[in-house]
């Protein structure tokens, strides 16, 4: 595939992302905007956001931060609500009725950033799933089991095999997506399940293997959670990506500055923001499938959320770029992955 020198595609979106919150909009929403159009906007702030009113607040800080040369059509941030025990189902019919809140994330209480307020007893919130269901509401999920005893390689195969299917039996036509999944068995269960379940996979997924996490010593900008995995979990997600439409990109790009990654007990996160296209662009060809870049990339995510298709063109160039050491966060800063490293291709601005 070395011939190829250009690849042009319809304008990807990102149906995972961590934007944070103020003072830093600022530093973190440009670089969504100069590779996506619709970006789904993770709701794990702290104060988490729980309710519709606080998702609209969200959103206009958010659009405050997009650079000027964007079009306000060509970027779109897309909402989401915390999903806890109180959730209610009035809660989730102004969700609906908001015009802009398009999902509501299940975070197991414990299981990643921020998710300290997620869920503890899943009977709990049984009338706003079912309520979800009802509207069409989507219903994202953090897939890992939060039981201490479970490996922490084997927590996002434990959810697959436990809660999941009990969530699914309840409410059989409620719309999820499996996040970031990681996992042979994690995308095997989105294989088998039936049509309202999909899921995304990240770009450091498709990319790395738990190899990257110890590789010449302990290497905290791959850690991530759900946490990478063996080689053949990543051979499985790939060929999901590229051969079934049931996948689609969620970058689950998670900036932490770096005093909180290079520290003793450092947060999990991979920023990505600034290359994920082009993360996806090496994993497919490196197996000769470049011909399924713009259906996991522009059109799967959008489908599956019932969007109207991407308008408008990108152009990938292989162009050797060297990776930023870090990028600005606020008054602090942040190290991308492949920080220093030289990347084959490089996603031209928009026009």
């Amino acid at each position: 595939m070395a011939d190829v020198k250009e690849i042009k595609i319809l304008q990807p979106d990102d149906f995972h992302h961590h934007f944070r919150d103020e003072p830093y909009l600022e530093h973190t929403v440009p670089h969504a905007a100069a590779a996506f159009c619709r970006v789904l906007v993770m709701p794990n702030l702290v104060p988490p956001v729980t309710t519709t009113a606080a998702a609209l607040a969200y959103r206009e800080r958010i659009l405050l931060r997009v650079p000027a040369n964007v079009k306000k059509e060509d970027f779109i941030p897309l909402m989401t609500l915390y999903l806890t025990d109180n959730t209610t189902p009035e809660e989730i019919l102004t969700a609906k009725q908001s015009g802009h809140v398009y999902a509501v994330k299940l975070y197991p209480a414990g299981a990643t950033t921020n998710s300290d307020y997620g869920v503890t007893d899943y009977e709990k919130i049984m009338p706003a799933l079912q309520k979800m269901e009802e509207l069409g509401i989507l219903l994202l999920v953090h897939g890992e089991s939060t039981d201490q005893s479970v490996d922490v390689f084997e927590r996002e195969q434990s959810f697959y095999e436990t809660v999941m299917p009990m969530i699914l039996s309840r409410c059989p036509n409620l719309r999820c997506v499996c996040e970031h999944i990681t996992s042979a068995a994690g995308a095997s269960f989105v294989e088998k399940a039936g049509p309202n379940v999909a899921a995304t996979i990240t770009a450091h997924h498709l990319c790395h293997n738990r190899n990257a996490l110890f590789k010449g010593g302990i290497n905290p900008h791959y850690y991530c959670l759900p946490i990478l995995k063996t080689e053949p979990d990543r051979q499985k997600l790939l060929k999901c990506a590229v051969d079934n439409p049931k996948f689609f990109l969620g970058t689950d790009s998670a900036p932490h500055s770096l005093d909180k990654k290079e520290c003793a007990c450092g947060c999990a996160g991979c920023f990505t923001a600034h290359m994920s296209i082009e993360l996806v662009v090496e994993a497919f060809e490196a197996i000769g499938r470049l011909d399924a870049l713009e259906d996991f990339v522009s059109k799967r995510g959008a489908a599956f959320y019932g969007l109207p298709a991407a308008s408008g063109t990108r152009v990938l160039v292989r162009e050797p770029w060297k990776v930023p050491e870090n990028y600005p966060f606020g008054d602090k800063s942040v190290r991308p992955l492949r920080a220093g490293e030289t990347a084959a291709w490089k996603l031209r601005p928009r026009l």
